[in-house]
């Protein structure tokens, strides 16, 4: 087992075995079943509607009543939802006094920060897989593009990532599980902020270098079912960026 894996599995073992990750698994796929639940009813509400101003059977798109408004809004519930799952992962080493123990080990800083970023995201993963009860039930029921779903999935794999990546900056910079899961969220929701200043500023080169900054552009396109290189690099360039500052911010720990 490479160092990588035995940290992977050690992580998922504490996952496991605390009650964190099943309270917030179900409250995850509570809220992401209820939300489809809303766009479903909502779907039919409007089918209903046609239905009695035109006569006949309504031919509706899922695609954009249910599919894309619950992407949408699945990227604020992954703002409260993935703080939380990361908050523990380096201020739980501080608090069992452990942290020392592994910046001494013969494990490197990257192997530690990689074993630690993958443990949480297979745990999304699972989750994110979890989820696709919901498209395959309905897909029983109706007609709709498969496409923009397979979109929409991409660009939750990276906004949950990268939100990822940032709790894991948080927890390697304070000591405290509550304060890294705020100062996780506050870091995102400032982030998610900025494209409003973005839109303000418009097409000026400020305002385009500002909305780029901001993640919400680059995952609504995906969740429109339009695949970008540049979105792509965006999410993966932010990835390598904030997983390089906390080996940083881990890093100095040695020297202090």
């Amino acid at each position: 087992m490479t160092p990588v894996q035995a940290i992977i599995a050690k992580e998922l073992r504490g996952y496991f075995v605390s009650p964190v990750v099943y309270v917030v698994g179900a409250i995850f796929l509570l809220i992401f079943g209820f939300l489809s639940y809303l766009y479903v009813v909502y779907a039919g509400y409007q089918a209903i509607q046609i239905m009695q101003m035109q006569g006949g059977q309504a031919q509706l798109n899922l695609n954009d009543l249910v599919f894309r408004n619950l992407f949408a809004s699945m990227r604020f519930v992954l703002l409260i939802i993935l703080p939380i799952l990361t908050m523990r992962l380096f201020a739980e080493e501080r608090k069992l006094r452990t942290f020392e123990f592994l910046m001494t080990s013969p494990i490197g800083i990257n192997e530690i920060v990689a074993g630690k970023f993958v443990s949480v995201f297979l745990v999304f993963l699972g989750l994110l897989g979890l989820t696709g009860l919901v498209p395959t039930v309905l897909m029983l029921f109706s007609d709709f593009d498969w496409n923009p779903i397979w979109t929409g999935y991409l660009g939750m794999t990276l906004l949950g990532a990268l939100f990822i990546s940032v709790g894991l900056l948080a927890s390697a910079i304070t000591e405290n599980q509550i304060v890294a899961a705020f100062l996780s969220f506050g870091i995102l929701l400032l982030i998610w902020l900025i494209s409003g200043l973005g839109a303000l500023l418009g097409d000026t080169t400020l305002g385009q270098i500002i909305s780029y900054v901001s993640f919400m552009d680059h995952y609504d396109r995906l969740v429109r079912g339009l695949i970008d290189t540049k979105d792509l690099v965006y999410f993966f360039s932010s990835l390598a960026f904030m997983l390089f500052l906390t080996h940083r911010a881990v890093e100095s720990t040695r020297w202090k």
